[in-house]
């Protein structure tokens, strides 16, 4: 079994996936709504934790 290796988004690149600003990202981040790490000081969002809040805000919205 081979699990697919995790990409790391910039705030930028997940601005751009969500349609929403810098600050929206980081209030995001903020509130445990968002999952990130910070890489040498560099805020850094794995893609899969996009997906989930996505899917999150999908299931709220049903």
């Amino acid at each position: 079994m081979t699990t697919a290796p995790v990409e790391l988004l910039t705030v930028p690149e997940v601005m751009a996936r969500l349609k929403v600003g810098r600050t929206k990202v980081y209030d995001l981040i903020r509130t445990n709504r968002l999952v990130s790490i910070k890489v040498d000081g560099c805020r850094r969002i794995p893609d899969h934790a996009v997906r989930d809040f996505i899917a999150g805000q999908i299931g709220e919205a049903a």
